[in-house]
Order: C-alpha cells, then structure tokens, then sequence
C-alpha cells in the first residue's frame, strides 16, 4: 500500500513507539511505559510480524523513544525499516506552547536524526497558530530538498487545518502534506464526516493512532473494570472521556458478541475493521505486551467484507 502520492510503500500496519520510555509526550509519565528492553522486544516483535514503519516523536519519553528506536536500528540493520517521527510539542527550555517555526524544526530535525540515524516520513505534531503557515511549510520543504526527509504530513489536524495546508502549499509552490495522523477507532469517527473525504480526494494516506481507544476496544473493560494506573486512560482521561461511558461500553459488548461469531477477539475485530476502512492506509498499534500482538495477526488474517463492515459500524452508530 502507497502512503499518500509519495511512492512510498508500506505495511498495513504501523508500530508506535509512544510508550517507549514514558506513555506519549507528558513529562509527567517518563519513566512510565515500556522500558528500553522491553521497547526492543516489542520493535523486533513488529520487525517480525512485517510491520516495516515505525511511528514516533521527539517528544515522546523525553526523547527515549527516538534513543531506544536509533540503537535498535544501528544494532538490528534492518532493511527496508521506515521511521516516521514528529515535531513541534514542547521539547526546548522556555517552550510554551506548539512550534513550528523554521528555527525549531531545523533544530528539532537535526535531534532527531542524531538520536535516529535518520528520518524518513516527519510529521507536524499539532497546530501552531502563532507561526505563519507559510513559514512551516517551506522549512519541510526545505528538509525534503535537502534529503534529511523523504515525505511530511500532519498530525491531529482539522478538515479546516488540512485544507488550509494544502492550499497555502499549492499557492506557493511548494511540497504538501502527504497524509494525516489522527485518532480515529470504532469509539472515535468525527473524521469520517469531512477530513477522510478530503484526504481521500487529494490522494492523502490516513494513519490513525489509538485503534482500541486506549484498551477500550477489548474485553478489558467490559465487566466494569478501572483504569490501571500508568494506563493510557489514566494517563489521558479527557481524551477517552467521551468514550468510557456506559452507552461507549455497551456498544463494545456487543462488538464482543459479534467477535464470537468471526472466532477472533474484541480487539482483533476492532483492528480488522479498520485495516478494511476504505479511508485508512495503516492504522498505529502499540502493543504494551507481546501477547497483545494476538490481535494484530487476527486482523491481518480476517478479510472483512463490505456488509461486515458496515454492519460492525452500524453497532456505533
């Protein structure tokens, strides 16, 4: 599968390295997560599976990710391996908010390629609003002409941030975004409505991150469990709000019965449903645990169809 127009093939699955040394980007959680050995186990479980991108963020862990993935790519050499990684979170002393400026991401890129080796696929971690568009774009721009990447896109982007990047790129002359990274699951599907549509119509790759919400899409919940804590519901409960509800577990349970039926797990559906989504091009797994890879493979070999589809939608509806 192509990512976007950029030529670039990859798996139908991506791994994420976000719990790699802390769980995403909050300061307050490094430590937290996946120790390095454990992040090397779980980067050779994905390696062996066939998943050959690897999602991160300098963010991510204080910067642990991208060390633990960089050592794991200098001693395992191997082919093929595509490291997509993100700037613009709050990294440098004195930061406050989102920066995209020129000065930061050429510094921010020069970090993560010495903690790396190298990026591949580098994406805007979120909006800037006090950087003009025009400013972001060209330094991608400039990181493309001069090889240190080889494709940028978006992360948590708007229809209306999306449109407005694609614009400003063809009004200037330059390279666009060539896919956008959002959360989207079975709980979470705000951008079928405008964003998928027009990511879909410029050619765009979509690769969603939180497939499971965060475990909701399991049986971890279903007989009234709380939140682990270090969980990623724990971590982050107003992201999940809207979905850890009595009506949000309710539909799980019946995306459990109906799992039953496909003999697969609630996840492994949950995962087979989006790999057959018509606008996603690779959705971002983290397994915590190498057990939790059981899903990924029943997704890979459940070949969902259209009236399967869209009858596991309709449960969420």
């Amino acid at each position: 599968m192509q990512l976007g127009r950029t030529g670039i093939v990859v798996a139908e699955f991506f791994f994420g390295a976000a719990g790699i040394g802390g769980i995403g980007s909050s300061a307050a959680t490094r430590g937290s997560g996946l120790a390095v050995t454990q992040g090397v186990e779980r980067l050779n479980e994905a390696w062996d599976i066939g998943i050959r991108v690897v999602d991160t963020a300098n963010s991510y862990g204080g910067g642990a990710s991208e060390e633990t993935i960089g050592r794991w790519l200098d001693e395992r050499q191997p082919e093929e391996a595509l490291i997509a990684t993100k700037v613009g979170a709050r990294v440098e002393r004195g930061q406050d908010d989102i920066d995209l400026s020129a000065a930061h991401i050429d510094r921010q890129l020069t970090a993560s390629i010495r903690r790396l080796g190298r990026v591949d696929l580098y994406l805007s971690q979120g909006p800037d609003e006090r950087t003009p568009l025009e400013e972001t774009i060209a330094a991608f721009a400039a990181a493309l002409a001069d090889g240190r990447i080889r494709a940028w896109g978006l992360a948590n982007a708007t229809p209306w941030q999306l449109e407005e990047a694609l614009s400003v790129a063809q009004r200037e002359g330059l390279p666009r975004p060539e896919w956008v990274q959002n959360m989207f699951s079975l709980l979470a599907r705000a951008d079928e409505r405008d964003l998928m549509p027009l990511a879909r119509g410029e050619g765009l790759g979509y690769t969603p991150y939180s497939p499971l919400a965060g475990g909701l899409l399991s049986d971890r919940y279903l007989g009234g469990a709380e939140p682990k804590p270090g969980s990623r519901i724990a971590v982050a409960p107003a992201l999940y709000a809207d979905m850890f509800t009595d009506g949000g577990l309710e539909r799980v349970q019946a995306l459990a019965r109906r799992a039953r039926d496909f003999d697969v797990s609630t996840a492994g559906l949950a995962l087979a449903w989006l790999r057959a989504h018509p606008g996603v091009t690779a959705p971002i797994v983290s397994p915590h645990w190498s057990g939790q890879w059981d899903a990924v493979h029943e997704a890979l070999e459940l070949d969902l169809t259209e009236e399967d589809a869209a009858a596991i939608t309709e449960l969420f509806d």
